[in-house]
């Protein structure tokens, strides 16, 4: 395995491969929830998306529900939800865990010191930058809104 697009994850939808077909593109990876007091970031995300996949950018979501179950739907809820609420048109991923020892290989590499930038994730809404090579770029933690400055710039940077 030698990127993040390498990496074998489902899609939301059940299609086997949802990062392969992305390649070569600069993506803020997130892990989502629906109930989450930061669910509204969804919005700020889905506005990124639409300013910049232009450019061969895009966001992923990758839906959890290991911070206080607020993620119990299952994918078509989630789905559901993510589209009627905030209108979300991005690539998100079936649940998956981002911690313990069922955490998926997508965050393994994610969070390890050699691949990523390490630590287990602390919260919904935690942000990855990931360049076109398929290599992290920054970690940005969960409170930090998709618009903040330092993400537009680090974005501008890797575009």
């Amino acid at each position: 395995m030698s990127g993040f697009y390498d990496i074998a994850v489902q899609s939301i939808d059940g299609s086997p491969d949802l990062l392969g077909k992305l390649r070569g593109k600069v993506a803020l990876a997130v892990n989502v929830a629906s109930r989450c007091g930061l669910t509204p970031q969804y919005e700020g995300l889905e506005k990124l998306q639409q300013e910049l996949q232009g450019q061969d950018f895009t966001i992923i979501g990758f839906p959890c529900n290991q911070f206080g179950a607020q993620e119990p739907g299952t994918e078509q809820q989630i789905v559901q939800f993510c589209q009627t609420t905030f209108d979300v048109t991005f690539p998100m991923s079936s649940k998956l865990e981002v911690n313990g020892s069922n955490r998926h290989p997508l965050y393994n590499f994610l969070t390890s010191p050699d691949t990523g930038v390490s630590g287990e994730i602390t919260w919904n809404f935690e942000k990855f930058l990931i360049g076109r090579d398929g290599k992290v770029l920054k970690r940005y933690p969960p409170q930090t809104k998709p618009q903040d400055s330092a993400v537009m710039q680090d974005i501008a940077d890797a575009l």
